[in-house]
């Protein structure tokens, strides 16, 4: 018996009668090792309640197996009962998590905990809102169900292709259930769609523009097949069984018009929108804006608070870009002006058309080989990051960001995935590519995810947006460290360019939820102070206005670890481990900010000791 099976044992006997409307007090006269048990036990079962209201994560993780096999032919429900169950899960989940006295536990299941009652917290606060897409410990939170880069029409179809496995006909047969499963997915999501527009909340014009001509394709895609039956027709080629057929026959019957079902509520929506880029235009929109920055800075700093940090980390950052333009021979205009002139040079910009899209990817995959060679200088503890790099789907790439990335399955057998936005070649540059690369995939995102694997189950699914964004613009300068830059100035600059391009982010998405700036000038400040991409830039304001708060934690989470870093180094002195330290921020897992410092005290203090 293995320990995540002694411990469902344990939950299933000694645990639950102790755990379900038990007291504190009686918590607490029980020993340690007791209490140990049962926090682990309770950690389990909480990781296996999640699983049910997120089956799509048990085979992203590669854990819908055995016990789980059912999980690998459902999605999620979507609908308003369907979240409204995920809400109540939480409470009472929450509540058994905050009943335990957790100051005799060991470290690590102290942390876990902790976790715990950070993600169930905020998301808890967050369903407590009339309206939104509230998750439970991940990134993405809006107020829209469906929209330019929410939704499942977005995300089951790339979902199918990359990570749901074929290996049997069993395989096979789950994949069609999820397929019959995704047009009630969507039909589920359309309640929620006019349920939000009853209560006057319509999303941007702009927002619903882009969407629609989305929507539009995925539409038409799935009533010719496309990439829902190309997928599956591809890995069953070795299999007896007309599985494309079938496929076929539920895109275009059940998918497609569930798809267009949407389309119509959009375009209701459309006749009734505005231009008002931000939440402060929406009914409870500031409230709504309150708790979304909260939960992606898990801190309490208010909007001017975030505004204020952007325009000083800009101020300061920007120095130091203006010392190497000036090495560098541009020294005439703002710094902005001379990023502009930089981003002009045809000797950094990549060709045209497929050829472009052929030379990014060798580029991405030098880079990647690079900094492979690299980690065991950043790292004593080293895993085996395993990732492939992909396109993103057409369908996706035009509300998508220039690219994302996340990590694979326990077991290996699904590569974690770095998606990059090929729509046109123009998106990326010469000089920016690289760090784009290592905050994606090593030492970022996906580095950082296969350290969790050892972690309980619900530690491998929650996540926090402020530590994910914020490891990974630190793993962008572990990589400057490491000398990805070294003799390449123009490097550099596009290095701490997207460093600033991240305090324009505080700056631009309070500026357009709280301080009632449109759109265009969010674009602009952009352009005209970083000399950012426009071509980028105007697909990520458009993100900030459908993810209010999302792009702030990103440099406040970056500044949080680096804080923290020098906490350390003042605390330790010639103790001071740069490896250890980078081992104590990726083995004690993805937290808020708050259990962070606790974790770097514990770090701090094992140093110590002789």
């Amino acid at each position: 018996m293995n320990r995540r099976e002694a411990l469902a044992t344990f939950t299933a006997t000694a645990a639950l009668p102790f755990l379900h409307g038990c007291k504190s007090e009686r918590l607490a006269a029980q020993s340690a090792s007791d209490l140990e048990s049962v926090a682990q036990a309770l950690l389990e079962e909480i990781g296996e309640n999640y699983l049910r209201f997120a089956p799509e994560s048990a085979t992203t993780l590669g854990i819908d197996t055995g016990a789980r096999a059912a999980l690998r032919s459902q999605l999620a429900d979507r609908s308003a009962a369907g979240q409204q169950h995920i809400a109540e899960r939480v409470r009472q989940d929450l509540k058994r998590a905050n009943v335990l006295d957790i100051s005799k536990l060991s470290h690590d299941t102290r942390t876990s905990l902790e976790v715990v009652r950070s993600a169930y917290g905020l998301a808890a606060a967050g369903f407590a809102l009339p309206y939104g897409d509230i998750t439970v410990g991940s990134w993405r939170n809006t107020p829209y169900v469906v929209i330019q880069n929410v939704g499942a029409y977005l995300d089951v179809p790339r979902f199918l292709d990359s990570d749901h496995p074929i290996i049997t006909a069993e395989d096979a047969q789950a994949y069609l259930a999820r397929l019959q499963s995704f047009g009630r997915q969507l039909d589920g999501e359309l309640g929620r769609m006019q349920g939000a527009r009853a209560m006057g909340l319509v999303p941007p014009g702009f927002l619903i523009d882009r969407a629609l001509a989305q929507m539009r394709l995925s539409a038409k895609n799935a009533q010719g097949g496309g990439s829902l039956v190309e997928s599956l027709a591809r890995r069953t080629k070795s299999f007896p069984g007309n599985w494309s057929e079938h496929a076929r026959t539920i895109a275009a019957r059940e998918i497609a018009p569930a798809i267009e079902r949407q389309i119509a509520e959009l375009e209701a929506q459309r006749a009734l929108a505005t231009d008002d880029a931000g939440m402060w235009a929406r009914p409870g929109g500031e409230e709504f804006y309150r708790w979304a920055l909260q939960a992606s800075t898990t801190t309490s700093m208010t909007p001017d608070e975030v505004h204020a940090m952007g325009q000083s980390e800009l101020q300061q950052l920007h120095a130091r870009m203006d010392a190497l333009l000036k090495g560098a021979g541009y020294t005439r205009g703002t710094v902005g002006d001379r990023m502009n002139a930089l981003a002009k040079d045809p000797k950094y910009q990549f060709p045209d058309g497929d050829k472009g899209r052929e030379e990014i990817m060798a580029f991405i995959q030098e880079r990647i080989t690079w900094i492979r060679a690299q980690l065991p200088r950043a790292f004593h503890t080293l895993v085996n990051p395993n990732m492939e790099v992909k396109r993103l789907p057409p369908e996706e790439e035009l509300g998508a960001p220039t690219a994302y990335g996340s990590p694979g399955s326990i077991d290996g057998k699904i590569p974690g995935k770095y998606w990059i936005n090929l729509k046109t070649p123009a998106l990326h540059s010469k000089y920016s590519l690289a760090d784009l690369t290592f905050h994606e995939s090593i030492p970022g995102h996906i580095l950082q995810g296969e350290y969790t694997h050892q972690m309980p189950i619900i530690r491998q699914l929650l996540a926090f947006n402020a530590y994910s964004e914020g490891w990974a613009l630190y793993a962008e300068q572990l990589a400057d460290e490491l000398g990805a830059y070294a003799g390449d100035t123009i490097g550099e600059l596009g290095y701490l360019q997207a460093l600033a391009f991240r305090a324009c982010r505080l700056v631009v998405d309070t500026g357009i939820h709280a301080k009632r700036w449109t759109r265009e000038q969010g674009v602009r400040f952009f352009v005209e102070i970083n000399g950012s991409n426009p071509v980028e830039v105007a697909s990520e304001v458009d993100r900030y206005c459908s993810w209010p708060a999302q792009a702030c934690g990103y440099k406040v989470g970056h500044s949080e670890i680096n804080r923290q870093r020098e906490r350390a180094r003042a605390a330790l002195g010639a103790r001071f481990d740069g490896k250890a330290y980078n081992d104590a921020l990726v083995l004690g897992g993805n937290v808020p900010l708050d259990v962070l410092a606790k974790n770097i005290g514990q770090y701090i203090e094992s140093r110590r000791r002789p």
